[in-house]
């Protein structure tokens, strides 16, 4: 028995304790009450589960496998280290479980646009994948900085077929691209759906982008036993908004002897304003329609925040992880770009896999953590994403 009590979350309200919510006009809390009755009704309908079961087999390729990395871990000495392989999923990256679910819900709906911003380029690429899929026309909003950043995943986003709009504004980076989307999407809530990229927003898109990535840690809990006899002690996935990390999690969240890690950006030091350590250094606060820790500059509004990972600058978190925090469930903890960048280059070198930046987040802590445990200890990470979209920029960087 867990000495934690999750019971139904979130709420009937869209709260994971005193996080979430819906902070929204009451024209909106009506659209948005909408898609939650719709999901609701969808998610019982059998042909639905037949479908998206169906289309995470046949065209994402899941289950994806569970990797002993054997040389990463002779390397580092301690704890053995095992990978989630997201990165193999069709489109290269976890985003696709939720884009197909959230693109056959609108098309349930009878929507005519899928409206949705970016970061990476990830959940755009997945997106554009699904609405291409199942015949609905789709616009992404992203940053400047981004698209310059992210060229790769910008080029698959057009040949998909799906609207791009660059976004000049603020930062030129995810939350600017988050407010352009959502002006767009309130010119025709009817019409349009706004296809949430993470578990953020108001009330149903915390709840429905995660169990639509449930899939993650539902198999890897089993395919752990299968392979290992026992749980893993320590799963760790990195933090933005925090859709892989609850797509991992939230199978282990009663597994009292599993040890829980989101790890957030301390991109060029926790010192400094560049960083985006939301859990670490932020506060309870609003943003986008939902109530969560927060980063806030003096005037108490969201900061301009920094990762080297276009997926992980956001002055947000999802309320989940806001509340799995104050619970004590689920330890929040860093990595630098510096030490992102060493994961990215380790792990490329040493296992012949190249992680997206934001993954390699997760496998720096993991690098870090191995060294200090026993051999008989374990580390699951999630490796959410591969680096494609990632490689000119890191090779530049680095001078390669």
């Amino acid at each position: 028995m867990s000495k934690f009590d999750f019971g139904q979350m979130p709420d009937r309200e869209g709260f994971f304790g005193e996080f979430g919510g819906q902070i929204i006009p009451p024209e909106l809390k009506k659209i948005m009450d909408e898609i939650d009755q719709a999901y609701e009704e969808i998610r019982q309908k059998p042909e639905f589960q037949e479908e998206l079961a169906s289309l995470l087999t046949d065209f994402v390729g899941r289950p994806s496998p569970i990797y002993y990395a054997r040389r990463l871990t002779e390397k580092l000495g301690g704890a053995r280290i095992f990978l989630k392989r997201e990165d193999l999923n069709h489109t290269g990256a976890h985003k696709i479980n939720h884009c197909l679910g959230e693109a056959l819900l609108a098309k349930y709906m009878g929507k005519t646009k899928v409206i949705a911003e970016t970061g990476a380029g990830q959940h755009g690429v997945a997106l554009a994948t699904a609405c291409a899929l199942v015949g609905i026309p789709c616009e992404i909003h992203m940053g400047q900085v981004d698209i310059e950043k992210e060229h790769p995943n910008v080029t698959k986003m057009k040949i998909l077929g799906c609207k791009l709009v660059p976004v000049t504004r603020g930062t030129a980076t995810l939350k600017d691209a988050v407010d352009s989307a959502f002006e767009e999407y309130l010119k025709d809530p009817v019409s349009y759906i706004y296809a949430i990229g993470s578990v953020v927003g108001p009330h149903p898109f915390p709840k429905m982008v995660r169990d639509f990535q449930c899939v993650i840690g539902q198999e890897a809990r089993q395919q752990f036993q299968e392979k290992e006899g026992k749980l893993p002690n320590y799963i760790t996935a990195c933090v933005g908004g925090g859709s892989n990390a609850m797509g991992l999690f939230t199978a282990f969240l009663n597994d009292d002897d599993v040890n829980i890690v989101g790890v957030e950006p301390a991109g060029k030091g926790l010192a400094t304003t560049e960083h985006s350590a939301t859990l670490t250094l932020g506060k309870p606060s609003e943003i986008h329609g939902m109530k969560c820790y927060v980063l806030e500059d003096e005037n108490g509004e969201p900061m301009p925040v920094h990762s080297i990972a276009s997926g992980l600058d956001y002055p947000g978190v999802g309320p989940q992880h806001s509340y799995l925090k104050e619970l004590g469930r689920v330890n929040y903890e860093t990595a630098s770009d510096e030490e992102c960048l060493d994961a990215f280059m380790t792990l490329s070198q040493v296992e012949g896999i190249i992680p997206a930046l934001e993954s390699s987040h997760a496998v720096a802590w993991a690098m870090r953590k191995a060294a200090e445990l026993p051999s008989d200890q374990t580390i699951l990470v999630n490796l959410s994403g591969r680096g494609d979209k990632d490689a000119d920029y890191v090779a530049n960087k680095l001078g390669l």
